[in-house]
């Protein structure tokens, strides 16, 4: 099977290295969290999220200038469609990571690729390579060797919110992928607004928290999430959407890695394994896909 032939072999190869360098960026955000000191998940979310819409509207008026609101508006109905689906994602991420364990929802995330892979054959017309899905199960067997013995634990309602969340961003990236000649990056300016006040909600009169902690939301969200949204619009015109994904799970293999080395907190040995296992599937992957484009193969 072959993906859709809409792009050459060296955009995709280089919207495979923006996808890499954008789970990397974005895997480093466990670790700001566990930095904070006092605020909690809704008061990290609303910093955050204004970070995030601040660096979409500085970054619109860098790229746009007065056409910036002409931009934003063009998004239309997916657009918004598609915002919404990220919120969706978001918070619903929250509810699961608070209701059950890690590494129940780390399981739920990880058929995202599958669940993506699925809307985007039914829904776009995407079919996948042989070596895309060998990657996607040697990437799911990498999380299963990660989250083995915390499977099981937690709440049913925290496991549902894992299995949503997955949904939800899988309609993000099908929506994005669809419309990939428009410009989406004010999309992430519609989640981000939806974010901040659900949190502004869940947290009303009670946001104040140390300007340390607030200084980490800033580069959480303007810097990290800003950042990796970013090149995930990017890499969207040239890969399709169960690749976007598949790549985006680095981000559960390399979150714990900075934990241990800048904090020493050193993971089980099954999250090393299971870690590595899907480092080297996507690595294996990219480096496949730089082969095809040296050798001048179509996609």
């Amino acid at each position: 099977m072959t993906a859709l032939p809409d792009t050459s072999a060296p955009q995709r190869t280089q919207a495979m290295a923006l996808m890499i360098f954008s789970s990397v960026l974005i895997s480093f955000g466990g670790l700001f969290i566990r930095l904070m000191r006092e605020a909690d998940v809704w008061q990290i979310s609303f910093y955050r999220s204004l970070a995030l819409i601040g660096a979409v509207c500085l970054l619109m008026c860098w790229r746009y200038g007065n056409k910036a609101p002409a931009v934003t508006r063009a998004i239309g109905r997916p657009g918004v469609l598609a915002g919404v689906f990220g919120a969706g994602a978001t918070m619903c991420f929250l509810q699961s990571v608070t209701n059950t364990t890690v590494a129940n929802t780390l399981f739920m995330l990880s058929a995202i690729p599958f669940i993506t892979a699925a809307l985007a054959w039914l829904i776009l017309g995407e079919t996948l390579r042989r070596t895309t899905l060998i990657t996607m199960f040697c990437a799911m067997t990498g999380i299963g060797v990660m989250v083995a013995g915390g499977i099981g634990q937690g709440s049913l309602y925290g496991n549902v919110m894992g299995l949503v969340t997955a949904l939800s961003f899988s309609c993000f990236a099908i929506i994005v992928r669809r419309h990939r000649t428009v410009e989406m990056l004010p999309v992430l300016m519609v989640s981000g607004s939806l974010v901040a006040g659900l949190s502004l909600i869940m947290r009303w009169g009670d946001l104040s928290i140390p300007w340390h902690d607030i200084g980490l939301c800033i580069i959480i969200g303007g810097v990290l999430s800003g950042g990796a949204n970013t090149l995930f619009l990017l890499a969207a015109r040239h890969l399709v959407a169960a690749e976007l994904t598949l790549i985006m799970l680095l981000e559960f293999a390399l979150g714990p890695l900075w934990v241990w080395l800048f904090l020493n907190e050193v993971p089980v040995a099954a999250t090393i394994l299971g870690g590595m296992i899907l480092i080297s599937s996507v690595g294996a992957r990219a480096l496949i896909e730089l082969k095809r484009a040296r050798q001048g193969l179509a996609p």
